[in-house]
């Protein structure tokens, strides 16, 4: 059967205060997250129809810049009744169509699946969920909750009679808040399905930590490594801190091979290149340059891809000097630059006993593995 959604993201987000779907989790927008887990649901999506207001269209262009022509921009309406009619109608030859509001970013592939599933069994399929907690009626006392549905979305229908019911709907002038209702007032009888806990709808402020802990979830790891050779006449610096020398490091930059290191490890782990890419050799403006300047280059990257730092780790593998005595400011300096708590880097040294280049005098070593984690943007 041919299957359609209906991705809504024209609201205006009244409760939230702003905008919530321009945030970014990890890079992604709630309107992204959600196509992804229909294309995942359903691979063979005949359309997706993306409602959108003038804040959302350069997304809805994302998304068919991505998925293709199945990827349909419709201008949404004033309320949302309209903007899923109007969307209904750009969906002509669909059998099966499933509406999502875009704010519902946790849904699961699993979710909607069912929800389709069901619409071409039964006619209908609403993702919901049992109420768990005591439900009260103003002026009335509490509610049987085991008679109680928490209704969500994706709610999918086939596609003639949901069309029948907005017509219907529009010719009369009559306001429902979800799909359910319409459908039912023809006639119909709703079928539920299995909707989920964390398929919630992102509406106020208080929300955004939950919504922050499920989609941060998301941890990456980077890994870095930087080697400089050892000459007179340089300083030594490290982490940001010049150690009294006879031996300094060579390099473009001030090369501070342990904040090298970090960065690398954190480029790495957002898949952005490395230092070399970023801040070229080449390139006059760095020569010479304190690395802790290039670090906090590296966190705001980091940031505009939509992660915070979760911890660093690093070694640095060198015979001479004795680095113990160093190692607290090390942590601040990078920690300051990151702009986190210094509980969150760890810096070690190591000699190698007089093997290799760096126990020769030769060079210095730093070794760096890091995780970062999603967090949310405002866009």
């Amino acid at each position: 059967m041919n299957v359609a959604c209906v991705l809504l993201a024209a609201g205006s987000s009244e409760r939230m205060g702003e905008n919530k779907l321009l945030f970014s989790f990890g890079g992604q927008t709630p309107l992204a997250l959600c196509a992804e887990a229909f294309f995942s649901a359903e691979r063979e999506l005949y359309k997706m129809a993306v409602a959108v207001g003038p804040a959302t269209r350069a997304q809805g262009e994302s998304l068919r810049a991505r998925y293709g022509e199945r990827v349909v921009i419709v201008e949404g309406g004033a309320t949302r009744a309209q903007s899923v009619y109007n969307a209904l109608k750009e969906l002509q030859g669909a059998q099966i169509v499933s509406i999502h509001d875009a704010a519902r970013c946790l849904v699961s592939p699993m979710v909607i699946a069912n929800s389709i599933k069901s619409a071409a069994a039964c006619g209908s399929g609403v993702a919901g969920i049992p109420a768990r907690d005591t439900v009260r009626l103003a002026g009335a006392g509490v509610i049987d909750r085991s008679r109680v549905t928490l209704a969500q979305t994706p709610q999918s229908f086939r596609y003639d009679r949901i069309m029948e019911a907005y017509e219907r709907a529009v010719t009369e002038g009559f306001e429902a808040t979800d799909d359910l209702a319409l459908y039912e007032r023809m006639g119909y009888t709703g079928v539920f399905t299995e909707g989920s806990i964390l398929n919630q709808k992102l509406t106020y402020p208080s929300d955004m930590p939950m919504f922050e802990a499920a989609l941060g979830a998301l941890i990456r790891v980077g890994y870095g490594e930087d080697t400089h050779r050892l000459m007179e006449n340089r300083a030594l610096v490290l982490g940001g801190v010049e150690i009294p020398c006879k031996l300094g490091l060579m390099g473009h930059s001030d090369a501070d091979a342990l904040t090298h290191a970090v960065i690398d490890a954190l480029l790495g782990a957002a898949a952005l290149g490395d230092i070399g890419r970023h801040f070229p050799d080449t390139d006059e403006s760095y020569k010479g340059i304190s690395s802790l300047i290039l670090l906090e280059h590296t966190a705001a990257l980091l940031s505009r891809a939509g992660y915070r730092v979760a911890n660093i780790d690093a070694t640095v593998v060198a015979q001479e000097p004795r680095l113990a005595p160093y190692i607290g400011e090390m942590r601040t300096r990078i920690a300051r630059a990151l702009g986190v708590d210094t509980s969150l880097v760890s810096v070690k040294a190591t000699t190698p006993e007089h093997l290799g280049p760096e126990g020769r005098l030769e060079g210095i070593t730093a070794r760096c593995i890091c995780s970062i984690k999603t967090q949310p943007q405002r866009n």
